[in-house]
């Protein structure tokens, strides 16, 4: 009886650890809260704004997905970085000229399809937050009250931030908390009904100066390291000085590009 305890004891510990060294490969940026550029974790197995990157980004332990939202000509909300297909399937059509029964079926060589905006957000309720980059011109305040539903639907309103137009900014207002500049910030405190929760911080080079003004203010700042900004050089020691940069500044929030992962695990 006594060795087949310590066998059970000894299985439960073996099984105790491999869970933990499982939770801990899952979850290597839990000292940040990272948003994922683009859609999810973005590598040669996962196209940007794919299902593929958006299960990455979860197993990965990221605290929400930056998302590109845009309108088909039939009206159906979508996630799509470019204003044409012609980068991810070499159609160089317009997104707001085709219907969505013709986006639906467009495929490229790896089998990546363009996702609904509402598969996107029933994916990650109850995984990752979600920044919406706005990319649909105009102030229609239907589709901004459809937008605003399906946010509700999959519980992930109350946390989601933006990145806005200037012509939807005075709808969501209240509503969503969006993108802004320390000067923006400044000018917005000065309006009626003016509340931190509305607004954050949104900026590749927060100073520590901003970083402590932010939070003096009540105001999440989060810190921009995107590969497009890093033109020339060796992209990842300018990516590495920028995080170092963020970090030394008190920044702990971060929108990133996926291959920038590596600069945030310790």
């Amino acid at each position: 009886m006594k060795s087949y305890s310590t066998f059970i004891l000894a299985a439960c510990v073996l099984l105790l650890h491999a869970q933990l060294s499982s939770a801990q490969q899952s979850d290597p940026i839990k000292d940040f809260r990272l948003i994922a550029h683009r859609g999810g974790v973005v590598d040669s197995t996962a196209e940007e704004n794919s299902m593929q990157a958006l299960e990455k980004a979860a197993a990965h332990g990221y605290w929400m997905v930056e998302i590109d939202v845009r309108l088909t000509k039939d009206g159906t909300l979508i996630t799509h970085h470019d204003n044409t297909f012609k980068r991810s399937f070499g159609v160089d059509s317009s997104v707001s000229s085709m219907n969505w029964s013709g986006i639906s079926k467009l495929r490229n060589a790896k089998g990546y399809r363009v996702l609904l905006l509402e598969e996107v957000l029933k994916f990650c309720k109850g995984k990752l937050g979600v920044m919406i980059d706005n990319k649909i011109r105009g102030n229609d305040t239907a589709i901004w009250a459809r937008l605003i539903t399906l946010l509700k639907k999959y519980e992930l309103y109350d946390s989601a931030l933006m990145i806005g137009t200037d012509e939807s900014t005075g709808y969501f207002t209240g509503k969503i908390r969006l993108s802004c500049t320390r000067q923006q910030l400044e000018d917005n405190m000065r309006k009626p009904g003016y509340k931190p929760a509305n607004y954050y911080l949104f900026s590749g080079n927060i100073t520590k100066d901003e970083s402590i003004w932010a939070r003096g203010h009540g105001i999440l700042a989060i810190g921009v390291v995107n590969a497009w900004s890093f033109r020339d050089g060796d992209v990842m020691a300018k990516a590495r000085a920028q995080v170092e940069s963020l970090i030394a500044a008190g920044v702990d929030c971060f929108q990133v590009d996926s291959v920038f992962e590596p600069l945030f695990t310790r």
